[in-house]
């Protein structure tokens, strides 16, 4: 009957939702002497601004004053999606307390 219709379109948008193309990120607590990282998976449509977050929160440092870098030093602007730091950048970033800069 109809059931089996309804369950293979909830299965596509399932599968929809589980072949979305995804990046990953390594990302490394510079502020730590330990340098302890994370490797954080999303969605490459994902706001970069996430991201920044939920490292920090991994953390458990501010993200209000946290900032993400690339291993040169270069400063990424989190109003962008995962995808274009992804490419433009690299996957091996690095997550700094903003308090620190300037001071180090």
């Amino acid at each position: 009957g109809t059931g089996r219709v309804q369950r293979a379109i909830s299965d596509e948008q399932r599968l929809k939702m589980a072949g979305k193309p995804t990046v990953s990120f390594k990302i490394t607590l510079t502020s730590d002497p330990n340098l302890p990282f994370k490797v954080l998976k999303v969605p490459e449509d994902t706001q970069f601004t996430f991201v920044l977050q939920f490292a920090a929160k991994e953390f458990r440092v501010p993200p209000e004053t946290s900032a993400i870098i690339t291993n040169d030093g270069i400063g990424i602007n989190p109003a962008q999606t995962a995808g274009n730091v992804f490419l433009k950048h690299g996957s091996e970033l690095r997550l700094i307390p903003r308090d620190r800069v300037g001071c180090l």
